[in-house]
């Protein structure tokens, strides 16, 4: 294995096929199971979307009402869960409260089945399992923030859609239409992304036969990460440090001089930018007239400006998200939990995919450590001998 091609981060490898989701390299859009994501963010409920991601085609309006009442069933939280998060430390950070509760909805779940992905033996229940945590997932991550600012829980409204219902439950007001409209866009943008890190770690564990939440767990650990989910959060961060568009050049020498890196740009699939940044820009956009955020707009579009011009590198989706996530009331710690939310969608999704044609991942790599060395004095037994010599043989 000493000459083999090392593709580090399995950069350009193609792994397995894939019908939920591609980059259109054509048009340099994200198509959800064929329909492009800019259109489905101006068009569709975040509902409708997560139908589409899961059955291959956008619902009915019976199969959407459907969709919308199972999921309104199984918004709250239930005591137990809640007691659990309570466990987490306030300090630590809130994806540990998201990984912690849908371990413990997985764990009270399967409790007595085994440890196969498809516990039941039949595929259906992994869907059903799927939209149940579609629907909890706001009323973990409200939870979470309000229980950080020290405010006691909101339970669900059963008259409010999902986005609507998400706000209500963290901030404790029914939201301006054209808030729940941004929000609504936001989560179709981040609902799927093809092959990333999260949804190729739920991948690999789905190919163990493990079962569904453990999946999504993993999902969710390497979603934390910086480089991937956490971003969004690492951009407010970073505006945050810069304070007002009059610093953004001295910040930003000074940041490449240190050779840091400005999270918010760039993007592994995307080379001509990221086509999700436009709508998520209007939605952005809206929200600064409708909140009179001038200050963070002219903040937000010098860095911009001042970046692209001198390295050439363009805004991903969490440049946009992150200012509007704070806009909307957001603390930055629950960013990425949100995100949490909305790609529940399309990692269900592919678990789905992975268990239907299923082959255990598991790559080869190349070894470049020491060479084979013994310990002084060590003999090895018969049995060792035999089988040695057995490996030898059927090598030649």
């Amino acid at each position: 294995m000493t000459d083999a091609e090392i593709k580090k981060g399995l950069a350009g490898v193609v792994v397995d096929y894939t019908a939920v989701s591609k980059v259109n390299p054509d048009t340099n859009s994200l198509l959800y199971r064929g329909y492009p994501v800019q259109e489905l963010a101006a068009t569709q409920s975040f509902e409708a979307v997560a139908y589409l991601l899961w059955y291959g085609e956008l619902p009915s309006e019976e199969e959407l009402a459907q969709l919308r009442a199972t999921e309104r069933e199984h918004r709250r939280l239930d005591p137990d869960i809640r007691a659990g998060i309570d466990q987490v430390p306030l300090t630590a950070h809130p994806m540990d409260e998201v990984r912690t509760a849908v371990s413990l909805i997985g764990a009270v779940d399967l409790a007595g089945t085994g440890s196969v992905l498809d516990a039941s033996g039949n595929v259906d229940d992994n869907l059903v399992r799927s939209i149940r945590l579609f629907a909890v997932l706001p009323a973990i991550v409200a939870y979470g923030q309000r229980r950080r600012r020290g405010q006691e829980p909101i339970e669900p409204r059963d008259d409010l859609d999902y986005a609507a219902n998400f706000l209500w439950m963290t901030l404790g007001e029914e939201p301006d239409e054209l808030v729940v409209d941004a929000f609504n866009r936001s989560m179709i943008l981040y609902a799927e992304h093809s092959f990333n890190a999260s949804t190729f770690t739920a991948r690999v564990i789905t190919s163990t036969l493990s079962d569904l939440y453990s999946a999504v767990v993993g999902a969710i650990a390497a979603l934390k990460g910086p480089l991937h989910g956490g971003a969004n959060e690492a951009v407010m961060h970073i505006l945050d440090e810069i304070g007002s568009a009059e610093n953004v050049e001295p910040w930003l020498d000074e940041a490449l001089a240190q050779k840091r890196k400005i999270m918010g740009f760039g993007h592994r699939v995307y080379k001509k930018g990221d086509s999700r940044v436009p709508t998520m820009r209007a939605a952005l956009d809206a929200l600064i007239e409708h909140y009179d955020a001038s200050d963070l707009a002219s903040l937000y579009r010098s860095l911009e400006n001042e970046f692209v011009s001198r390295k050439g590198i363009y805004p991903n989706l969490d440049y946009p998200s992150g200012p509007a996530y704070h806009l909307i009331g957001f603390d930055t710690p629950t960013f990425t939990p949100v995100f949490v939310a909305a790609r529940i969608t399309g990692w269900t999704a592919h678990i789905l995919e992975q268990s239907a044609s299923n082959a255990l991942i598991r790559p080869l790599s190349a070894y470049n450590g020491p060479d084979e060395r013994h310990i002084d004095g060590y003999v090895p037994d018969a049995a060792q001998v035999e089988a040695a010599q057995r490996a030898e043989e059927a090598s030649e």
